[in-house]
């Protein structure tokens, strides 16, 4: 793991009231819904400006778990909840840029951890959105983290999903489609989002990554609650390799430098977030990571000769 790619490194615990983890669970990464402190890693939680990526596409997570706005003339979709405390500051982030929260139609969310999709209950409530999950993370949703293979204890309120998502499936708001790419592995139904956004007479390929992390504690070898996990990162890295992508996004705005690109956004000049060879290494690293953990577990569960 580097400071890139993750925002924070955790050591043992919860997510404060909303996620609750056996305490011989330790080593939680800024991926993980669980944290190693009795609260969640600070830049969770910490405010950070709303803005502009490119074309319809805007930032309204906080500095470490992000959440894109994505705007139409009709309505508005929004990817990832967070945590359930992050609602007001998301919230606060759609209304700074000129938006109405209650304009929100689509809720869609990267992958069924807490610290993505703890929020969507509210979010629900609160805006009436249509939650539109992939299939294989629909059980976790509705069952508030119960039925996760690695998390049964990160506990956030259930949220009804609307629409059951397969791979390939396009949702659409007055004419703004995005596709649902099925990249699972860091869960059983992980999703990068991909969609084009226009600017300036230039069209854009947008990746929004849900996550090739292999968290700390995953067996990827002889796991009985989720048997096919190496195969869906082998799946995952496939299909990740084969999108065109000029704007890279991800589930944490540490996998793309959002920090730095931000700061550089503000200095004018080219788009920052325009990043494909980002994106290529961003992939190549965490490809590495994962083969590298699949080694190491194989040759464990090989008997002594």
């Amino acid at each position: 793991m580097t400071s890139r790619l993750l925002t924070s490194i955790a050591a043992l615990a919860t997510l404060g009231a909303l996620l609750l983890m056996p305490p011989t669970r330790q080593n939680a990464s800024a991926d993980s819904p669980q944290a190693s402190v009795p609260s969640a890693p600070p830049d969770w939680t910490e405010s950070f400006p709303a803005f502009k990526i490119v074309g319809n596409v805007y930032y309204v997570g906080s500095r470490g778990l992000a959440s894109y706005l994505i705007t139409t003339p009709k309505g508005h979709i929004l990817i990832n909840s967070n945590l359930e405390s992050s609602v007001p500051q998301i919230r606060a982030s759609v209304e700074k840029l000129g938006f109405h929260f209650s304009d929100v139609k689509i809720l869609l969310i990267s992958h069924a951890h807490g610290d993505h999709d703890a929020g969507s209950a509210r979010i629900k409530k609160l805006t009436g959105a249509q939650y539109m999950v992939m299939e294989g993370d629909v059980p976790v949703v509705e069952s508030g983290g119960k039925a996760d293979f690695q998390y049964p204890d990160g506990l956030y309120p259930p949220a009804k999903v609307d629409s059951v998502l397969h791979d390939g499936d396009e949702v659409k708001l007055a004419g703004v489609a995005l596709t649902a790419h099925l990249t699972p592995g860091h869960t059983k139904g992980c999703t990068t989002w991909t969609l084009t956004a226009n600017e300036a007479g230039k069209s854009y390929s947008v990746v929004i990554v849900g996550s090739p992390n292999v968290n700390p504690g995953y067996k990827l070898v002889n796991n009985t609650q989720y048997p096919q996990i190496a195969s869906d990162y082998e799946k995952m890295f496939r299909v990740l390799r084969q999108l065109p992508c000029d704007i890279f996004l991800g589930a944490h705005g540490g996998y793309y430098n959002m920090e730095a690109k931000y700061a550089q956004l503000k200095n004018g000049g080219a788009n920052p977030f325009v990043d494909r060879e980002g994106y290529k290494s961003f992939l190549a690293e965490k490809e590495q990571a994962f083969r590298s953990e699949l080694a190491k577990q194989t040759a464990a569960e090989k008997p002594p000769t």
